[in-house]
């Protein structure tokens, strides 16, 4: 009793100052957030600091964090997230069981880890019951559904899973017995993934406490378990999909097993690329919150990134807007919302902000889909561009203020005449958040950018379809990485539903217009098929194809290809590259060419005062609208083709020297495009037939492809001589080393000058671009590349001395670059494909264009020489391998059989390095290749080779994935 007397008299003394020191300015959020940086072996070195520290590095959600970097795969929970981590560090058993009771600290208190503690130990037991205020019809027509809901406002149907097998058996206690061991992806907001065996994941959900718990969050839930695929089907209201056209290997993530306990759930967001949704609850309790678009919830900040249109969201968890944000809303800023019961299912329209909460622990299955409704949002999403997806997002809080008092104006002005030409805001911000009284300048903006809102802003496509800027084009502008589907694919994708679906080509064609600038590429393509006497496609024609990386057009006879790529420069050097390619073909009569598309004609289009012009241009000389836009080679070097193999060789070099640099161009210059016109090919792509074929029509494509990549390897390339590139240095034009020179003499082979200082130029940034690229590439492997490359590249060339001449052991060649599976055409053919046997004719295959389905097909023309290249002919190895055979190394002798060329000389006489020296590995050198390929080649190494994720060195990558080149010696 005295004791507590005495401690009433002396109050305690804040212990926060002493036990930070320095830090003690800093709000214990920031604290927390800085902590957040170190390793587990850190935080547990800085709790030995204070006690203030070790309060701050004994939270739980600290160490969730950073046990949710670490972690990529399967996960055990061990009972608490700090013993879950030092688990992962591998400690001593005896270090992560010993758990002493934790100390005790009077004389501090926080109130952000208070309301931190609070989250993470709240219950919604009693949380809001009511129906909420979305409506609930009943029986529902599907006629009805489209008109009053679909596209304009969510509803909450109850009936439609009533069949469902489902509704009885999706229980945890049933899903348990059934899917115990089955491993299930764990959503969380770190980028690692991240899976729980199903049992293992009930135990964590009965033992955390966490304030935003993991939740199952699976698109591949059907792959792992497909039992329950069977026990639900999709209602008969949503299920016009537009994505179904597509397989599922290039179909985007649609469907979702999600399952998740009390408190967890999805923070704020608008579903991805403009979809609809249905979610359908089995059991528990969800609760649902949602906001029209482009009105963003308090508490939620928009970024879209300048340069792809990228959309990242800032929210904070959903139970803590529910607790902290939610009571702050005036009547009239609350949104929709309502409490999901067991049996409903919700529906979600494009746009829609919407925002969950699981009362309880909950089971569902939700999907997303593209519809009539929604194929226009959905494209406009996908169209290049940033300002019209913060506009989608955020509405009108996206714009900055004068383009904010542009609309006002124009609103009230002419409703027809918006002008939007100054919105160049680099990152684009809304926000809706509570303001001081006193700022009454803040408060009065918000206000009317919220005003202006609720009276003007309409999620209407041909007002969104405004703020797209119409100077970024489908093919020349980045890819939004969170885009759901990539360029091609898109593009693929909009072809098989023109084809697919023609009583809907009107709304196809809009959207194609959106997302591709079809109309624009159509009437290019209507000027050149006039100027050569071309037939205009037909209904079927008029879309681009998907495959490439430029426009392309595919016509009953011919193929029209506009080179726009990379601009104008890149796109000269593409086309001038590949007609002298074609002119060496028919100079040296090489067999090759008999599985190379004739070329027809091919010129340039440009646009002039409004009009349209055509050059015809057989890469010779400088075309004079080229020379306009000082384009022309800046000196003479001899070359009949001056935007030959060479020349292109040369601008490679310069962006690859300065990438910040920017393709030489000139006004008007973004309105010239060169083209190319072919015969069209036989038959089909092989992308198109790989799951049909047999496995002797890949073996005898095999054989095919080697042969004719011997002949390509042994087709003469141009000269370049060595003056030529001295003269270049000198005026710097290059960042060439003399080095080179003063080692190995001036008639050291050009083009190994190049080869190396390319090579050394990708090397300096490569670990960055590798981090770019990211997953599955494995960061331990990244931290490790600069020590695997070569210091010097010269010594992948294996220099030797012959008469006091330096001499290179590799070959060089013409390299096509791209031979990929949709750069290989294949025709159908008698049930013997030996040479001789003519190819099938019946049922209107006499111009090759049938479906040939249950033929034999057999390889006839190789497409798409713009990439033509010069260099080590291994590179052409790497995209067939990877691409066309994925990764069989059956296949891979098969080629290797055929094309018989050496790889790489290794005569004894040279005195050449040992098999024991990684310079004499074909497999190092490959390896090499593929990881300053400027492709992201790494990513299909690790996508095909799944089990190399946990790979200590790249030395075991390259084995695994090049060590059969290592028994390959060639025949000649």
């Amino acid at each position: 009793m005295e004791n507590s007397d005495q401690s009433h008299a002396f109050p305690l003394k804040d212990r926060r100052a002493d036990a930070l020191g320095n830090l003690k300015s800093l709000p214990d959020e920031i604290i927390c957030n800085i902590l957040d940086y170190l390793t587990p072996r850190d935080i547990a070195r800085l709790a030995c600091v204070s006690s203030v520290m070790y309060i701050f590095c004994n939270e739980e959600p600290l160490w969730m964090s950073l046990c949710l970097k670490k972690v990529n795969g399967p996960l055990e929970y061990k009972g608490s997230w700090k013993k879950t981590t030092l688990h992962l560090e591998n400690l001593p058993n005896e270090y992560v069981e010993y758990c002493r009771k934790p100390l005790q600290f009077d004389g501090f208190s926080s109130l952000f880890l208070y309301r931190r503690l609070y989250r993470c130990h709240t219950t919604l037991d009693s949380f809001s019951f009511d129906d909420g205020n979305v409506e609930r019809p009943k029986d529902l027509s599907a006629e009805q559904f489209s008109c009053e809901y679909d596209g304009v406002k969510p509803v909450l149907l109850s009936g439609l899973a009533d069949t469902w097998p489902a509704r009885s058996t999706w229980t945890i206690d049933q899903l348990l017995l059934k899917y115990g061991d089955t491993a299930f992806k764990i959503s969380q907001r770190t980028p690692g993934k991240l899976s729980m065996k199903f049992k293992d994941y009930i135990t964590y959900t009965k033992l955390q406490h966490d304030e935003d718990p993991l939740y199952i969050f699976d698109e591949k839930f059907g792959e792992k378990a497909p039992g329950l695929l069977k026990d639900y089907n999709v209602p008969q209201l949503f299920q016009e999909d537009f994505f179904d056209v597509l397989d599922k290997d290039s179909r985007p993530p649609f469907r979702w097993l999600i399952i998740g306990p009390e408190r967890s759930g999805a923070s704020w967001h608008v579903d991805p690329a403009l979809t609809s949704a249905w979610n359908t609850l089995l059991c528990g309790r969800k609760r649902w919150a949602l906001y029209p678009p482009g009105r963003v919830p308090m508490g939620v900040t928009v970024h879209v990134n300048e340069g792809d249109g990228d959309v990242n969201i800032d929210t904070p968890s959903s139970l803590q807007w529910w607790l902290d944000f939610y009571p702050l809303l005036a009547d009239e800023d609350k949104p929709i919302e309502c409490t999901q019961l067991p049996g409903e299912t919700i529906f979600v329209p494009s746009g829609w902000w919407h925002c969950v909460l699981n009362l309880e622990t909950t089971v569902a299955v939700t999907q997303n889909f593209v519809n009539s409704k929604n194929l226009e949002f959905v494209c406009l999403d996908m169209a290049p561009g940033y300002c019209h997806k913060g506009v989608c997002r955020a509405g009108l809080l996206a714009l900055d203020e004068g383009g904010l008092e542009n609309i006002e104006k124009n609103m009230s002005n002419d409703e027809e005449n918006f002008s939007y030409s100054d919105l160049t805001r680099k990152e684009k911000r809304a926000r809706k958040s509570q303001e001081s009284e006193n700022d009454e300048g803040n408060s009065d903006g918000v206000s009317k950018s919220y005003n202006l809102w609720k009276q003007d802003f309409a999620y209407d496509i041909n007002f969104l379809a405004t703020f797209i800027d119409r100077e970024r084009d489908h093919y020349t502008s980045p890819w939004s990485s969170g885009n759901c589907i990539g360029p091609r694919e898109m593009r693929d994708w909009l072809s098989k539903l023109w084809l697919g679906k023609p009583g809907m080509r009107e709304l196809i064609w809009k959207g194609a217009c959106l997302a591709l600038n079809a109309d624009k590429w159509l009437e290019c393509l209507g000027k050149i098929c006039f100027f050569h006497n071309l037939p205009f496609p037909n209904e079927d024609e008029k879309l681009p194809v998907g495959t490439g990386s430029n426009p392309v057009y595919v016509m009953d006879e011919y193929v029209v290809k506009i080179f726009v790529e990379d601009g104008l420069e890149s796109s000269i050097h593409g086309l001038g590259t590949e007609l002298e390619f074609y002119s060496k073909l028919c100079e040296v009569n090489s067999p090759l060419k008999n599985h190379i598309p004739n070329v027809l004609a091919s010129g340039i289009l440009h646009l002039e005062n409004g009009s349209y012009k055509i050059d015809s241009w057989d890469g010779k000389d400088v075309p004079d609208v080229i020379r306009k836009c000082n384009l022309g080679p800046q000196r003479g070097t001899g070359d009949v083709f001056p935007f030959g193999l060479w020349g292109k060789k040369l601008f490679e070099y310069k962006k690859a020297g300065s990438p910040e640099c920017v393709p030489h161009s000139s006004a008007g210059s973004t309105n010239i495009w060169p083209y190319l016109i072919t015969k069209r090919c036989k038959g089909k792509i092989f992308a198109q037939l790989r799951d049909t074929l047999s496995w002797e029509d890949v073996l005898n494509l095999a054989s095919f492809l080697g042969e004719q990549l011997r002949h390509l390897h042994l087709l003469p390339y141009p000269s370049f001589s060595n003056s030529t590139i001295s003269d270049v240095e000198q005026n710097g034009e290059l960042p060439f080393a003399n080095g080179m020179d003063a080692e190995y003499g001036s008639d050291f082979p050009a083009e190994w000058k190049f080869f190396v200082r390319t090579l050394s130029l990708k090397k300096k940034d490569v670990s960055s671009r590798l981090n770019k690229w990211g997953d599955p590439i494995p960061k331990m492997l990244i931290a490790k590349v600069d020590e695997y490359l070569p210091d010097d590249f010269l010594k992948l060339l294996s220099i030797y001395e012959v008469n006091g001449m330096k001499r290179v052991s590799k070959p060089c060649s013409w390299i096509h670059s791209d031979i990929m599976d949709d750069n290989i055409y294949m025709e159908p053919c008698s049930i013997s494909c030996s040479d001789g046997v003519a190819p099938l004719t019946d049922n209107g295959s006499v111009n090759g264009h049938n479906n040939g389905e249950g033929k034999s097909w057999r390889p006839n023309f190789i497409l798409d020489f713009s990439d033509l290249s010069i260099g080590d002919p291994i590179y052409d190895v790497i995209p067939i391998y990877l691409d066309v055979f994925r990764g069989d190394s059956c296949l891979l002798k098969r080629f290797l059989e055929s094309y018989k060329l050496p790889l790489m000389r290794k005569t004894s006489e040279h005195g050449l390095m040992t098999g024991d020296d990684k310079f004499a590995r074909l497999s190092y050198h490959t390896m090499c290749y593929c990881i300053l390929h400027d492709e992201n080649i790494l990513g299909a190494i690790f996508s095909i080779w799944t089990e190399l994720k946990t790979a200590e060195s790249w030395e075991e990558v390259e084995q695994a994935v090049w060590g059969e080149l290592n028994n390959y010696v060639g025949f000649a």
